[in-house]
């Protein structure tokens, strides 16, 4: 194993798969020449030439339109969105056309081919830069949705993702890029759709992905002080959702908590509640509860950003209160 960031880890997924597979290019803006926005394609340009790794101009809608005529040739285009809040401006190619096409055709037309790039807070980016989108996808039929937490987690979902015959949002943090984890240097992959145990734990599950993942791994230190123990599952893949393990997690903790990074209102984590409301209520000694971020468009200000976003005493004192 190595340790590596984020950032490194989703670079080497890359530089594997261009490697590869000739049919992968990834195209997006400064992408190539400025080695990406958060430098995940560093030094792909000098490797692979400006046919594999293509700058375009601030048109998201034209180049998420480029790839998904490129898939439909064959091709496995990696289209990356500087931030997922500038994919609204290719909302209609990614729904109605890389959502749909494969059923539409009766099967007949494929789509391989993914749309990446960073959500949610990034330190001080305010209200126009710092949202979370996950909810948006995972409503399409016809889009797996991915959105990881850890490096290895990150370059082994790439690289299915990339070799997916669907289209996949993979949905990555902004906060993230420089968070290290150890990452088998040997080649591997992670399925799609397979959640994962971070912590094992008895007295309750809380499920969360992305970026909390940290927030609740650091409150899980401090509850262990109080003999508290949780079990925190990372479904990892949202679209399809890893419901068996969620499930089977509750079944012996008696206890759900969701923490998400996103508004309350129509959320993935809601989505969640509603499913094991459904599968497990006979084995709850407590209602399901969410945290979320806070309601409203996020401050400038980095104490209001902080205040905004779910934090690891604000899961301490929920797992406290459900545990009475």
């Amino acid at each position: 194993m190595a340790e590596i960031t984020v950032r490194e880890a989703l670079n080497s997924a890359l530089d594997e798969e261009l490697a590869r597979d000739r049919k992968v290019f990834i195209i997006g803006e400064e992408v190539g020449h400025y080695n990406g926005a958060y430098k995940v394609t560093q030094g792909l340009l000098d490797k692979y030439g400006d046919e594999r790794l293509i700058d375009t101009p601030i048109a998201e809608e034209g180049f998420a339109a480029i790839g998904i005529g490129a898939a439909l040739t064959g091709l496995r285009p990696i289209v990356e969105f500087m931030t997922w809040n500038f994919s609204l401006v290719a909302l209609d190619q990614i729904v109605n056309n890389a959502a749909k096409l494969r059923s539409m055709s009766g099967g007949e037309l494929t789509l391989p081919m993914v749309f990446r790039g960073p959500q949610g807070a990034g330190g001080a980016l305010a209200a126009q830069h710092s949202q979370v989108f996950e909810n948006y996808y995972t409503y399409v039929p016809g889009l797996k949705v991915i959105c990881p937490s850890t490096p290895k987690d990150m370059k082994g979902l790439l690289k299915s993702a990339i070799r997916d015959d669907d289209p996949v949002i993979f949905i990555e943090s902004e906060k993230m890029y420089n968070y290290k984890g150890e990452v088998p240097e040997e080649e591997y992959l992670i399925p799609i759709g397979e959640g994962e145990v971070k912590r094992n734990g008895e007295h309750i599950s809380v499920v969360c992905w992305g970026m909390m993942l940290y927030p609740v791994m650091q409150a899980a230190e401090e509850l262990v002080k109080d003999g508290i123990e949780i079990e925190i599952i990372d479904p990892r893949t949202l679209r399809p959702l890893d419901e068996p393990m969620i499930a089977e997690s509750v079944k012996r903790t008696n206890r759900l908590l969701i923490v998400q990074e996103a508004w309350p209102n129509s959320s993935f984590g809601a989505y969640i509640a509603s499913r094991m409301q459904k599968k497990v209520f006979d084995y709850l000694d407590a209602p399901i509860e969410i945290l979320s971020a806070e309601d409203v468009p996020m401050p400038y200000s980095f104490p209001l950003e902080d205040a905004v976003l779910p934090s690891s005493a604000k899961v301490t004192a929920i797992v406290k209160r459900m545990l009475k």
